[in-house]
């Protein structure tokens, strides 16, 4: 059974940073592509970034040069550095692996 599970979202102010991580277990992180998303109420859920199996990577323009998504094929983990938020970066963020999603985190950026 695959299961990924979000951690690190948050409260921080704007400019600041977090990291997210994406603990994955049932599948290798290395053998997929494995992406962030973010969805804010009533809004259509986004993706932010993904990194396919041979390590090409790919982000949404509003995050490029602020967000950095990585693995750990060791710890079987999806992180996602994020620098510079803004308050329109708030949302709830999920890790996905087609077709499964975690249950999310919320990250919250205050003026």
């Amino acid at each position: 059974q695959v299961q990924l599970e979000e951690s690190g979202g948050g409260l921080v102010q704007a400019g600041g940073s977090l990291r997210l991580s994406c603990v994955v277990s049932g599948i290798q992180v290395r053998s997929r592509t494995m992406s962030w998303y973010r969805q804010v109420p009533e809004q259509q859920r986004e993706m932010v970034a993904s990194v396919t199996w041979s390590g090409n990577m790919e982000y949404a323009d509003h995050v490029k040069d602020r967000f950095t998504i990585s693995r750990d094929s060791d710890k079987n983990t999806v992180y996602l550095q994020m620098n510079n938020l803004k308050p329109e970066d708030t949302a709830v963020y999920y890790c996905n692996t087609f077709p499964i999603r975690g249950q999310g985190t919320q990250v919250t950026v205050s003026s």
